[in-house]
């Protein structure tokens, strides 16, 4: 199979797919984002050699840039950790067919090299290096010194997979790189080890023997190989079939029959957030959100901006509703078709999703108590969040849950998982935490805090009170939509 037909079978596997339509927008919105990035490093390319020659007229631009090497490189390692995933096409159909899997792996690494993260820096890296030309640097060396730049790039977009494949059945996997990277910049930061001064005196060197770029050539060749050995190595039709054994744990869910016939469904939802990890990392996000007032009740600076704290009570109480909420249904994609097939009410699902994420904003607002420490408005501003919660965000999110296309696999690394994560996850932003606070705001502004509560209130216990008849609505949308997601769910995104 030559490499013609693995590009022909991606391209028809995506436009063929169910959810490719609803990332149009998506994609227009990051073709712009990547454009901005694109002019923004273009323009650092061209004016970086005047901008360093007027600010530092007795030293080599060249030189200056070499010596923040060490820092781009840890910049590039930790935004590739976040947010560059190894590509992967689906391997398994070509199994059973007489392609090697070799091939196989040649091209799902070559594709890795196409990554814009990787490109990304020659907008930066060929501009100034055209510029060092015109001010009549060696055009060898400087040609030498760009593919070297570009050479470690590459070293760092197979290094990231090296990381990533180490670290990623652990539950907080992007600590040890963070800690590591952290390490790197506190050791050269305090002079203990100039790692700055040894990256420069490498790049240096090659530029003033190219003969030396085969050194970083031979550590990213190594590095291939090592990503080459080690995914060839799962690619069986067998692999991920056997799994670590585990003693299996219960727990006393009885609790959960008070809440009638959606008990069933609760127990359904605390087993799947426990005993996975990609829905487990809501419960610890639980413990950030509540110390996020923290972070802004005992700044003085704010101390004068109660309009702010509404802002800080829906994100507080509603740190749960929020994380769980925006990927109902998705959390059940995985055995969707078969939920759906059983004689059991929409409305009874919907009902224990929203019993679920409102329990979690009154859990949440009783442990949010003791910020009353730092002023009784803090404690109303966030009883007036935790109604607006319940009465209009779990309706919000559960709404925009009926838009839901992608599946999500619940045992893959929960930290910086964008899987699953669509147009739907970043527009429901809007509703849920700016319009709150633009309603908080005005009212503010217009009358006073106290008034910007209530007003947080009555929408709040309007939306209770209507509550059978948006539910009602709102299921007749999931309805509308349930074979549209059995579909998308029975495709890998």
């Amino acid at each position: 199979m030559t490499l013609k037909h693995f590009i022909n079978l991606e391209w028809k596997q995506y436009f063929r797919s169910s959810y490719w339509q609803k990332n149009i927008a998506l994609n227009i919105l990051l073709v712009f984002v990547g454009l901005y990035f694109m002019l923004s490093f273009l323009a650092l390319g061209v004016a970086l050699y005047p901008i360093l020659k007027e600010h530092y007229p007795a030293q080599d631009p060249l030189h200056i840039v070499n010596n923040y090497l060490f820092y781009w490189i840890i910049a590039d390692l930790l935004i590739r950790f976040f947010f560059q995933k190894l590509p992967t096409m689906s391997v398994k159909p070509l199994l059973t067919l007489p392609v090697k899997r070799s091939k196989v792996v040649n091209y799902v690494l070559g594709k890795s090299v196409l990554s814009f993260i990787n490109f990304l820096p020659l907008f930066a890296i060929v501009p100034f290096g055209i510029m060092l030309l015109t001010n009549n640097y060696d055009s060898v060396s400087v040609v030498f010194w760009m593919i070297t730049l570009f050479t470690i790039t590459l070293i760092g977009n197979f290094l990231n997979f090296i990381i990533e494949n180490l670290l990623a059945e652990s539950e907080l996997s992007f600590l040890p790189i963070v800690v590591v990277s952290g390490s790197l910049f506190a050791l050269n930061y305090f002079d203990i080890v100039s790692f700055s001064s040894l990256i420069s005196k490498g790049v240096t060197a090659i530029y003033n023997t190219p003969i030396f770029i085969i050194v970083p050539i031979l550590l990213l060749v190594v590095l291939y190989i090592i990503n080459y050995k080690s995914l060839k190595g799962k690619l069986y039709l067998d692999s991920g079939l056997k799994t670590n054994i585990k003693e299996v744990q219960t727990s006393n869910l009885e609790w959960t029959k008070r809440f009638g016939d959606v008990a069933p469904f609760m127990q359904l939802d605390l087993k799947l957030i426990w005993r996975n990890k990609r829905p487990k990392s809501t419960v610890f996000l639980v413990i950030f959100g509540l110390l996020y007032g923290l972070i802004f009740y005992p700044n003085p600076n704010y101390a004068d901006k109660p309009w702010f704290y509404g802002f800080i009570g829906i994100f507080v109480t509603g740190i749960f509703l929020i994380n769980f909420g925006q990927f109902v249904p998705a959390w059940d994609s995985g055995y969707y078709k078969m939920l759906m097939s059983q004689n059991i009410k929409y409305k009874q699902y919907l009902k224990s999703k929203f019993t679920l994420m409102s329990l979690s904003v009154v859990i949440l607002f009783v442990l949010s108590i003791p910020y009353v420490y730092f002023g009784w408005k803090i404690l109303l501003a966030h009883f007036a969040a935790a109604i607006y919660n319940i009465g209009i965000n779990t309706h919000v999110i559960l709404l925009g849950g009926s838009y839901n296309r992608k599946k999500i696999d619940l045992n893959q690394r929960a930290a910086f998982n964008y899987q699953g994560t669509g147009a739907v996850q970043w527009l429901i932003g809007l509703p849920l935490m700016i319009l709150p606070l633009a309603i908080f705001g005005v009212v503010y502004w217009l009358v006073n805090f106290e008034i910007a509560c209530l007003v947080l209130v009555i929408i709040g216990v309007l939306g209770i009170v209507f509550h059978q008849k948006i539910m009602n609505v709102i299921t007749k949308k999931y309805l509308a939509s349930k074979y549209k997601m059995i579909s998308a769910f029975s495709q890998d995104n």
